[in-house]
């Protein structure tokens, strides 16, 4: 689909980390992505607004994971927020010896440590305004009315719930924690969790309450790292999503060849991949038409989108 072309924004870096006093001080990292140029602003002219899309890293990562998908749209004129969820995030490694993923796949992560996660993500929405006001430089080019959520893997799944996924809760039963603020999302990786789910739960009850337009990006050796499922079972977060809650559009793309790791820009113990220059080519341009088509209404964008989308498979 074509090499890179980055667009007239430069990307520029801002971290920081929220503080959330009514859940025991809990700290969450972040790391914003976003547009700047030396003619933003003409003189005395109003000040340019951009989309703003928040970003959730996959299981033992962090705020710094994917940043060329994040540097590619911020030059194209969009913000991107990458959160670090505690719990989930690259500590469970860092320092230890041995290999990060020998280290993850040791580990148990309970109901209330994912649940935690997605507690972060209206956390920081909500964060954001007042870290706008402070600063300006950057706030006042964030329109948050334009909200975009997108995450790899365990950020993928962190999207579906926010797009309206159901999910259980401590108990086991069927909870919705849907963030209405959203306008789409996209799954680098989606993440099926049937192995969650007691007798008699279907996946139409559980995707089918997805509420918001997805983009389902995965690859046909996208299997998991760190549990035995392939590819095919992703699919079935598309093929059931949205059909009890109006079926909102949806867009599957698949890589062919394309592995786990191809979306956060790193290999973990993958071995080298001949096709990974031209899938993150694709990824970039496939995602950006996803965001031009929904958060700022480029009908020429959609169009490309729905032409281009692989079939039902």
């Amino acid at each position: 689909m074509g090499s890179i072309i980055d667009g007239d924004y430069k990307a520029l870096l801002k971290r920081g980390e929220f503080i959330d006093d009514s859940r025991d001080g809990r700290v969450v990292p972040f790391k914003i992505y976003h547009p700047v140029s030396d003619t933003l602003e003409a003189l005395g002219a109003a000040p340019q607004k951009f989309p703003v899309i928040l970003w959730s890293h996959g299981f033992g990562g962090n705020r710094d994971g994917a940043g060329f998908i994040s540097r590619h749209l911020a030059s194209h004129g969009y913000v991107i927020v990458h959160i670090t969820h505690h719990g989930t995030d690259s500590s469970l490694w860092e320092g230890k010896p041995g290999h990060p993923w020998d280290h993850l796949k040791k580990t148990v992560v309970s109901r209330e440590t994912t649940l935690n996660r997605f507690r972060d993500v209206p956390f920081a929405l909500n964060q954001l305004s007042q870290w706008m006001v402070e600063h300006p430089d950057v706030g006042v080019h964030m329109d948050m009315d334009r909200l975009g959520i997108s995450g790899h893997s365990f950020g993928a799944m962190t999207t579906q719930v926010m797009a309206g996924q159901m999910f259980p809760d401590e108990d086991g039963q069927l909870m919705a924690m849907p963030e209405p603020r959203f306008k789409a999302g996209i799954l680098y990786s989606p993440v099926p969790i049937s192995h969650l789910l007691d007798d008699g739960m279907s996946d139409e009850d559980v995707y089918g309450t997805i509420s918001i337009p997805l983009l389902h990006m995965t690859g046909t050796d996208d299997g998991s790292p760190l549990h035995d499922f392939g590819y095919a079972e992703r699919l079935k977060v598309y093929e059931h999503s949205g059909q009890n809650s109006g079926a909102p559009e949806k867009f599957l793309h698949v890589l062919e060849g394309g592995d786990h790791m191809i979306y956060n820009g790193t290999r973990g113990k993958l071995g080298n991949n001949d096709l990974r220059e031209a899938h993150e080519a694709e990824i970039l341009n496939v995602a950006l038409k996803f965001w031009d088509a929904y958060l700022k209404d480029d009908a020429e964008a959609k169009a490309w989108l729905e032409k281009n989308q692989n079939p039902d498979l």
